[in-house]
Order: C-alpha cells, then sequence, then structure tokens
C-alpha cells in the first residue's frame, strides 16, 4: 500500500463514489483507510457514569483499492509510482502528471 497518512485521496468505488478527503488513518493489516467525511455509520454508545447515551456519526474503514491518490494538476484520481531523485531519495510520483507526491 503506497499511502501515507494525510494525503489527499478519491474514492472510485462503493456508495461515496466521488468524495474526496484526507486520510486520518491507515490499517495495514486489514488493507483498509480511513478517509474523513466518507463511510460515515452510526455508532450507538452505552450511557456511563459521566455522560448520557447517544447515537455519534463517525468514518468507517474502507478498502484501500478503492481510493486513489488526488493528483492536483488534472483534478482526477491517479496512481501511485515511485522514482529517485537528484539526491538518491525514493520519492512517489504521480503517474498521470508526473509530479512528485509530499
Amino acid at each position: 500500500m503506497n499511502f501515507k497518512t494525510g494525503d489527499k485521496v478519491v474514492v472510485i468505488a462503493g456508495k461515496d463514489r466521488g468524495k474526496q478527503g484526507k486520510i486520518t488513518l491507515i490499517l495495514r493489516q486489514e488493507n483498509k483507510v480511513v478517509v474523513e467525511g466518507v463511510n460515515m455509520v452510526k455508532k450507538h454508545v452505552k450511557p456511563n457514569g459521566q455522560t448520557a447515551g447517544s447515537i455519534v456519526e463517525r468514518e468507517a474503514p474502507i478498502h484501500s483499492s478503492n481510493v486513489m491518490i488526488f493528483d492536483a494538476k488534472t483534478k482526477t484520481g491517479t496512481r501511485i509510482g515511485h522514482t529517485i531523485d537528484k539526491k538518491n531519495k525514493k520519492v512517489r510520483v504521480c503517474k498521470k502528471s508526473n509530479e512528485i507526491i509530499d
């Protein structure tokens, strides 16, 4: 998985197709990511001594194959490639516009 926390992505499949957001959490073992504002679910919270019970909306994980990096230059989703820069460091590159990510 070539994603990092803070990457701007676009959803390419599922009920939230076309939505954009930043990655807030990466679950590498499950091959899933959590994107802000995408795949919202309602969670019922039990009451405890300090707070009353409530229903909270939060983001649920989405499979990483259903998101693509958002390329600001072409305004679309793109795949990620890798290349070596001038300082002999491996960097991530957008395949469509050939721009360095990060």
